[in-house]
Order: C-alpha cells, then sequence, then structure tokens
C-alpha cells in the first residue's frame, strides 16, 4: 500500500467517523423523542415582616447623624447669628440661631424645627 492510499484511507475514515454521529443525530430527529417531566418547583414566598423590621436599624443613626461636623468648635460657621431688631417695640427680633442652633449645638437632622417633626414619624431611634 503507498503512502497516498494509506493516507486517503484514512481520511476517508475520519469523514465517516466526523459525519457519523451527524447523520445518526438527523434519524433520531425524525423519531419522537419522549419529553421529561416538567418539575414542579416554586417559589418562596417573600417576607415583608424582617426587611420592614430592619428599616428603624437603618434610619435611626440617620436621624441622629451629626450634620455639622465643626459643631460646638471656634471654626463653626453656623454659630454666627444674624438678627434683625424692628423699629416697633411690641415685635421681638428676629435671628437665624432659631434654625442653625440646633445644628451647631451638634444635633442632627431630627433637631432641626420643621424636620424633626417629620422625622418623629420614621421608624427608628
Amino acid at each position: 500500500m503507498s503512502l497516498t492510499t494509506t493516507s486517503g484511507a484514512l481520511a476517508a475514515l475520519g469523514a465517516a467517523l466526523l459525519l457519523a454521529p451527524a447523520a445518526a443525530g438527523t434519524a433520531m430527529a425524525d423519531s419522537a423523542v419522549p419529553q421529561a417531566p416538567v418539575p414542579k418547583a416554586q417559589l418562596q414566598p417573600t417576607e415583608v415582616g424582617p426587611a420592614l423590621g430592619a428599616v428603624g436599624y437603618v434610619t435611626g443613626p440617620v436621624k441622629d447623624l451629626r450634620l455639622d461636623p465643626f459643631a460646638q468648635s471656634s471654626a463653626d460657621p453656623l454659630n454666627n447669628a444674624v438678627a434683625v431688631k424692628p423699629d416697633n417695640p411690641g415685635m421681638r427680633p428676629v435671628s437665624s440661631t432659631a434654625v442653625t442652633g440646633a445644628l451647631s449645638d451638634g444635633g442632627g437632622a431630627k433637631d432641626l424645627p420643621g424636620l424633626g417633626l417629620l422625622l418623629g414619624a420614621v421608624p427608628g431611634h
């Protein structure tokens, strides 16, 4: 047997081995393949209770967070108040300390005049 005949026979054998599964696959596709049963899995119910119970632990520190890092120091810009004294003797002076006083004393968002009432409805400390 010559080298050309041997390599030709090997090429034919390789082609037959490669094409045999493809030919078998088309023959099997024609026949009916039994279907596997569909699994009867279900998702677990969503538990909302633990998530709602954790809201207070998340919002509590946020409400107590110190908003003014320079509070109770000599470099605190909110410590400087502006007051206006009206000419009318029956009127009291109006000052900015009502708004900034809680922050310059080291308070958090819950200590602000308007926001403190709203944050009281949020669970937490």
